[in-house]
């Protein structure tokens, strides 16, 4: 097994969140931007297509970038509009990709996405994703896992074309998802839950959340994307 001391970030500039960033608005706590819901579209319409899918679940589902570059076809589940988190994949600095457990407990779990993205995902499924069951859902332009060195130039392309701050980095995508959290009752455990976050300041509050909880939140986010104009699909 790869020695952890080689690994680089897999987050493309992700990084572990305190209870401090679990954050509604505009801008975190920590000055990071959070888009519109309009926004977010512009930067998944602006992206290779290829990658719309990626923009999109990281925004309405909070996952990490290393825990979609990881995620297999079985691990999608679209009757029931669940993606679950088994791994997250990993980068050594020699440049070698592999997949690993999450760094935490709470990192293995399973997300609802909202079902305004369900053409979404059957589309990117029957169009870019690995063959089998094992296939990786996102790969690259030849067929190989998805790379964040790769990918960064294609995000910073789409970040210029939507117009959308020069500041934003993908894991800032994952924040939009706290924007419910008052109106659809969810509390700081529950969007831990969701994250995947888990700390030994959190440790005392982090509860699992019920399936019904997360699922009234990701139509909480789906309620979000009719109103600002979203699409699962372009037309």
């Amino acid at each position: 097994m790869p020695d952890r001391a080689d690994e680089v970030d897999d987050g493309v500039g992700d990084h572990a969140l305190g209870l401090d960033d679990l954050v509604a608005g505009g801008v975190q706590g920590d000055g990071e931007p959070v888009l519109t819901v309009a926004e977010v579209f512009a930067v998944a319409d602006a992206i290779a297509p290829r990658y719309r899918l990626l923009v999109l679940l990281a925004a309405f589902t909070t996952l990490r970038f290393g825990e979609p570059a990881a995620l297999r076809r079985r691990d999608v589940d679209l009757e029931g509009l669940i993606v679950t988190v088994r791994r997250a994949q990993a980068e050594l600095q020699d440049g070698r990709l592999f997949d690993k457990a999450p760094k935490s407990e709470a990192g293995m779990r399973s997300v609802s996405f909202p079902a305004e993205l369900l053409d979404a995902v059957t589309h990117h499924l029957e169009h870019f994703a690995a063959a089998g069951r094992d296939g990786h859902v996102f790969v690259g332009p030849q067929g190989g896992q998805l790379r964040r060195s790769n990918f960064r130039d294609d995000w910073v392309r789409a970040r210029k074309a939507a117009g959308v701050t020069a500041d934003l980095h993908f894991h800032d995508l994952r924040h939009i998802g706290n924007t419910p959290a008052s109106t659809a009752g969810a509390g700081t455990r529950e969007l831990m839950a969701r994250m995947g976050h888990s700390s030994s300041r959190a440790a005392l509050i982090y509860q699992h959340m019920t399936s019904d909880r997360d699922r009234a939140i990701a139509d909480r986010l789906g309620a979000m994307i009719r109103e600002g104009g979203g699409r699962g699909l372009r037309a």
